[in-house]
């Protein structure tokens, strides 16, 4: 579900314009819908607390989509954030998200950041070594503080995603080892400095079949069973993120779609929900990605005898997912155009033949000006943004009802030019 349609043949945000945007904002540019952020979580919210799992925490995976304005809207409904540098956190900390809902993911994270976070009072660690553990241990001890920790174990499962985002098998670089987990346990609990009170695990990304999260569900239920046998007083269960959304629209002929939350809830519930563990939850992308359109104006159609080309002013700098993940996000003109149609690659200005944000799109010959919006971008698309062809950042927009403002202001070529310096010798 999203808040992004067409009335009277011209695409809206909710009640805004995206036409009348385009032409106060400029293109390219992000616009993301406040009610979708909204009803994303509480979907998933509702679907776990009708599962019957009341003690829940739901920390939104702030890696997804890191503006303020968007934490905020989330930290307003209840959300609490899983973060991954000490960036993120004074992101989180900025949008209101409250430190005891805030938990620290990641595998680099270096003693400066862990400090930062122990001075803030975050609610838990999630540590995916034992040389972690000790650095922690170390770093909360000269702090007089004891960190509360869950340790992220890897199940070594497939979880049917691309390899890039697949995080749960023994050869990604994510966790402690299964068979190593109980050790691993038993070392915390001989150091002064943390406290391990949780098992931690994620799977993997964009996950489309509810089967990888059962057998990863009841391999951490079984793990449960034998760590309090070992005396371990285990008071959460952190289930990671994944689950995938539909990044698909009608007539987009792309339309395999998720499993339903309620059916994810229900398989939580089924598994561990006699646990009498708080169930955490990492969602990014599910609450993120169908929040958020990029919009782009056409520069020129380029037709040519093996490939017709729309070259467009957004670039795989605006939108690297199709470059990176081969990723389909659904095209279409803001305004409604029922021309006849070719198929299009969807390209940018980019010096890059990877440079794309469609393959084969069927679309009207557009004149130069034209807008398109490429849908379901509002995870992992400004995020991952860079300034490659020295490109100036493309702005975001909050639609909320018939409001909205700018949330992220477009650069202008000094600002990009400041932080660099030519020698004096030069």
């Amino acid at each position: 579900m999203d808040e992004f349609g067409y009335h009277d043949g011209a695409l809206h945000a909710e009640q805004v314009s995206i036409e009348a945007l385009a032409e106060t904002v400029g293109t390219p540019f992000y616009c993301y819908s406040a009610a979708t952020l909204r009803h994303h979580y509480h979907v998933l919210d509702t679907a776990l607390a009708d599962a019957g799992l009341a003690e829940r925490l739901i920390c939104y995976s702030v890696k997804a989509n890191s503006n303020l304005a968007v934490i905020a809207t989330l930290a307003q409904m209840g959300a609490g954030a899983d973060i991954v540098s000490q960036g993120e956190l004074r992101r989180a900390l900025q949008a209101g998200v409250p430190s005891e809902k805030i938990v620290f993911s990641g595998v680099g994270k270096t003693a400066e950041e862990m400090r930062a976070a122990l001075e803030a009072g975050i609610l838990q660690f999630n540590v995916e070594s034992l040389s972690e553990i000790d650095l922690l241990a170390e770093t909360a001890g000269a702090l007089g503080k004891t960190a509360e920790i869950a340790l992220r174990v890897n199940p070594d499962i497939e979880a049917g995603t691309h390899k890039k985002i697949s995080t749960g098998t023994a050869e990604t670089k994510f966790g402690i080892a299964w068979e190593e987990a109980e050790a691993g346990f038993a070392h915390a609990r001989a150091l002064d400095g943390v406290e391990a009170v949780g098992i931690d695990i994620h799977i993997g990304s964009q996950i489309t079949d509810l089967t990888p999260f059962r057998r990863a569900f009841e391999k951490v239920g079984a793990l449960l069973t034998a760590l309090r046998a070992d005396g371990h007083d285990i008071r959460r269960l952190d289930l990671g993120g994944g689950l995938g959304v539909p990044y698909a629209r009608e007539g987009d002929g792309n339309n395999a779609l998720p499993p339903d939350p309620r059916a994810y809830a229900q398989l939580i519930a089924e598994t561990l929900g006699a646990s009498g563990c708080t169930i955490m939850l990492e969602p990014g992308r599910l609450i993120a990605a169908n929040a958020g359109i990029l919009v782009t104006s056409v520069v020129r159609c380029k037709q040519g005898q093996a490939k017709n080309f729309m070259i467009v002013d957004a670039a795989m700098t605006e939108l690297m997912r199709p470059t990176l993940y081969d990723a389909h996000h659904p095209i279409a003109p803001v305004l409604k155009d029922e021309s006849a149609t070719k198929n299009w690659d969807v390209v940018g200005p980019v010096c890059e033949t990877g440079d794309f944000l469609g393959l084969d799109r069927a679309l009207p010959i557009l004149q130069p000006g034209a807008l398109l919006a490429v849908f379901a971008a509002g995870a992992y698309g400004a995020v991952l943004g860079s300034a490659y062809n020295t490109r100036l950042a493309a702005p975001e927009v909050l639609v909320d009802g018939d409001k909205w403002a700018v949330v992220r202001a477009r650069p202008d070529y000094e600002a990009l030019l400041a932080g660099e310096a030519i020698p004096d010798w030069l």
